[in-house]
C-alpha cells in the first residue's frame, strides 16, 4: 500500500507523532510537507507547488486561478506515485487541501491533534469541518475528549476513531530511580501547557524544599516571560532552562528526576491538548507524571494511583503534589511503576500504529 502522509510543515522537534508515523506504518509512506507556495515530498528537491512557464502562462493570460495550478501539480505528483491512500494532519490542513483531495479522488483519512479541534478561529475558518468530515473515510482523535468535541462539531461517529498515541519503545527502557529532587518539564513554551503557572508552583514548593530543582526543556513564545518570572520569584537559581532537548537527553534525565510536571489548561482561544507525548513517554519510563484534568492526561495518567492530578489553575494543588513527591521518595517509585505498567498495557507505540494501519487499510480498500 502506498500512502501519502501530509503536514504542513516538515516534521518540527515537537511532532514526534509524524515521526514514528513515517517510519512505522506498514506501506510504502511518501511524506509531503508544507502550504500555499511550497510544498515538497520528501527526498526530493523539487517544490511541486512551483508552476511550470507553460502553467504561469496560463495564470497570467487565461486568467486560470494559481492555487488550482498548483493543485494540479500535487496531484499529478499523487498519480505517479500510485498512492492508494492519503493520511492528513490536522483538521485544518485537510480543510486547506480539500481542493486537491477532490481533484485527486484518493480516499483520506484526517488526524486530528489538539489546536485543530479546539481553538475556535481556526475551527471557524475550516466551517466546522463539515466538508471535511463528509468526503473523509476516517477521522482520528486522540483523546476522549476531543472524540466528544468532533462529535459534537458533527463528525459522524461510524466515521470517527479513538486512537491514542503511543510511546516511543525507547522509553521503557529507561531505568528510573527518583534520586533527585529535580521536576522536568519538556515541551513548547505556549498558553496551553502553561509553563508559567508549573514555575508558581514550583516557587511555592521551594519554600518546603529549598534544594529542588526544576528542569524546563523546550522553546516557544512564552519563554522569556517564564525566565522574567523565576526572576521575580526569586527561583531563577533553581530552575534550568535548557532550550530544546533530544529524546536520549529526555531518557537520561527521566532516570534521575522525582517527576514529570506540566499544568495543562485551555487556552483563552479554545487551544486544548490533544494526549501530550511527553506525558506518555514520562509515564513509560517509570516516573510519577504532575499534571492537570486536561484533555487526554486523565485518559493517561490515573491520579493517585499512577501521578498526581490538580483542576486546570490548580497551583496550590500542584504545590502540595509537588511536596509530596519531594517528601516521599517512595511514594514516587511506587507511581511510576504503577503508570509504566499501565502504558505498557494500554497505550504502545505498536497498539498506536497496528490500529492507524487498520484504518488506513480499510479507507484504502472500502469501495
Amino acid at each position: 500500500m502506498n500512502i501519502a502522509l501530509f503536514s504542513p510543515n516538515r516534521n518540527p522537534y515537537s511532532e514526534t507523532f509524524i515521526q514514528a508515523q513515517k517510519e512505522r506504518l506498514g506501506g510504502k509512506v511518501y511524506y509531503y510537507y508544507g502550504s500555499g507556495d511550497s510544498f515538497r515530498v520528501e527526498g526530493e528537491e523539487k517544490n511541486i507547488a512551483r508552476l511550470t512557464l507553460f502553467q504561469k502562462f496560463c495564470e497570467r493570460f487565461l486568467k486560470k486561478k494559481t492555487r488550482l495550478l498548483r493543485g494540479a501539480n500535487i496531484v499529478a505528483s499523487l498519480n505517479q506515485k500510485r498512492i492508494d491512500v492519503t493520511l492528513i494532519q490536522y483538521g485544518n490542513h485537510a480543510f486547506d487541501l480539500l481542493p486537491v483531495l477532490k481533484r485527486a479522488d484518493i480516499p483520506f483519512v484526517v488526524h486530528f491533534h489538539g489546536y485543530d479541534a479546539s481553538v475556535k478561529d481556526v475551527i471557524k475558518r475550516a466551517n466546522h469541518y463539515r466538508e471535511v468530515f463528509e468526503r473523509a473515510a476516517f477521522v482520528i482523535s486522540v483523546s476522549k475528549k476531543m472524540h466528544q468535541m468532533l462529535l459534537e462539531l458533527g463528525c459522524p461517529s461510524n466515521k470517527l476513531i479513538l486512537n491514542t498515541y503511543g510511546p516511543n519503545p525507547i522509553f521503557f527502557d529507561v531505568e528510573p530511580s527518583c534520586s533527585k529532587k529535580t521536576f522536568i518539564s519538556i515541551g513548547r513554551f505556549v498558553d496551553k501547557k502553561a509553563p508559567h503557572l508549573t514555575i508558581m508552583a514550583f516557587a511555592a514548593a521551594l519554600k518546603v524544599h529549598p534544594d529542588a530543582k526544576l528542569v524546563m526543556a523546550g522553546d516557544g513564545v512564552l519563554k522569556n516571560a517564564c525566565f522574567d518570572l523565576a526572576l521575580a520569584l526569586g527561583c531563577e537559581e533553581s530552575i534550568e532552562f535548557t532550550g530544546v532537548i533530544t529524546p536520549n537527553d529526555y531518557r537520561a534525565s527521566l532516570a534521575q528526576v522525582r517527576g514529570f510536571v506540566q499544568h495543562s489548561k485551555t487556552a483563552q482561544n479554545g487551544d486544548m491538548e490533544g494526549t501530550p507525548l511527553a506525558v506518555l513517554e514520562a509515564a513509560a519510563a517509570g516516573v510519577p507524571v504532575i499534571s492537570t484534568f486536561h484533555a487526554g492526561i486523565p485518559d493517561v495518567v490515573v491520579n493517585e494511583q499512577t501521578g498526581l492530578l490538580s483542576e486546570e489553575g490548580g497551583v496550590k494543588t500542584m504545590t502540595q503534589h509537588m511536596i509530596r513527591l519531594l517528601d516521599d521518595k517512595a511514594f514516587a517509585q511506587k507511581l511510576g511503576a504503577v503508570g509504566r505498567k499501565r502504558i505498557y498495557d494500554e497505550f504502545t507505540m505498536q497498539r498506536y500504529i497496528s490500529k492507524l494501519d487498520e484504518v488506513l487499510d480499510e479507507a484504502a480498500n472500502d469501495i
